[in-house]
């Protein structure tokens, strides 16, 4: 983790900007700024931003502060992101930001897939944060707007169809049947979605949700460089959606982690019906390639979401999950 000031400078640089940009597109800095620091690339970050920058809108104005008392109205009002985002900067100031996480995952979890699940990825990389490093002011201030933006953006789905499944992450994915109409925005989509494969429904053991969390982080992964083609940016978030969980786990008692592999999945698979291609095609790198090197490649490239799929498939750490991060580098246009 980066031990040089950079990311809380960044971080403190990207507060005085809202969660969204255009109403619906969510800002991505502070999860991409956290992940290049977190592979040694802290010297890359403010140059970084600076490409960024002209995605940044300013921070949204408040309607009425979220209190203990209000707060289930609030919930999943996009217009109070500013409120839900000084309501959790106020809860973690006041007290340790894993019991606030704690209370708040269980009301938040149901609501994964609001933002097309990018409150609940923000969350994960500010949560790595706090684990590597001190809780400093900036730390902190993050995983609030994290929260924040995850209340704001709160969605829950209705009950789904349990459809037929399978016993592996892989073949579970393979399962999902893609929706009927594959067009329109995010929720769009998710309001055709109408059922899903089960998988690993019968976990109790928290330990064991904590395999299979990381076999589906791996499965995901692993897909995308064969599936990618069917939507190059959404389809990532089949990979990093339930990495951020994975990573928030060890934050959280064990009691709410079979919940959270439950929601992970739900969140994996719902991406996967609603932007899966046709089929699949054979991928394979020209070469062979150093984690560094491919690291270094998704750097040089910028795009947001490669550096996250990138930062995914290096916490996985083999081939196939780096095939996958040199993938999505063709598929994607380069910020610039």
């Amino acid at each position: 983790m980066d031990t040089t000031g950079i990311l809380d400078e960044a971080l403190q640089r990207l507060h005085t900007s809202g969660p969204e940009r255009l109403g619906r597109l969510a800002n991505h800095a502070p999860m991409a700024v956290e992940a290049l620091a977190a592979h040694g690339q802290a010297r890359s970050v403010h140059r970084w931003l600076d490409l960024y920058a002209r995605k940044l809108e300013e921070f949204p104005s408040g309607i009425e502060p979220v209190t203990a008392a209000n707060w289930r109205s609030a919930l999943g009002d996009p217009r109070r992101a500013a409120d839900w985002i000084g309501y959790f900067e106020r809860e973690i100031t006041e007290r340790p930001w894993r019991e606030v996480l704690t209370q708040w995952w269980p009301r938040l979890l149901p609501g994964i897939y609001g933002g097309a699940a990018h409150p609940v990825i923000r969350v994960g990389h500010a949560v790595r944060a706090l684990l590597a490093g001190e809780s400093t002011e900036p730390r902190l201030a993050e995983l609030a707007h994290g929260l924040g933006y995850w209340a704001a953006r709160h969605r829950p789905l209705a009950d789904l169809a349990p459809l037929p499944g399978a016993d592996s992450a892989a073949a579970a994915l393979d399962a999902v049947t893609p929706i009927a109409e594959r067009d329109g925005n995010f929720p769009a989509r998710l309001g055709r979605l109408t059922g899903l494969p089960v998988w690993a429904a019968t976990i109790t053991d928290p330990n064991e949700a904590h395999h299979r969390l990381t076999e589906l982080v791996r499965a995901a992964t692993h897909r995308y460089a064969t599936h990618g083609h069917g939507e190059e940016t959404m389809l990532v978030h089949a990979a990093t959606a339930p990495n951020a969980v994975l990573r928030i786990l060890p934050a959280l008692p064990h009691a709410l982690w079979v919940a959270s592999l439950r929601a992970a999945w739900t969140a994996a698979a719902a991406v996967t019906a609603m932007y899966a291609p046709d089929a699949p095609v054979a991928y394979s790198p020209a070469g062979a390639f150093t984690p560094e090197e491919v690291l270094e490649r998704a750097r040089a490239h910028g795009d947001e979401h490669v550096i996250k799929l990138t930062d995914t498939a290096l916490d996985i750490g083999d081939e196939p999950a780096l095939a996958a991060a040199l993938r999505s580098i063709e598929l994607s246009e380069p910020l610039r």
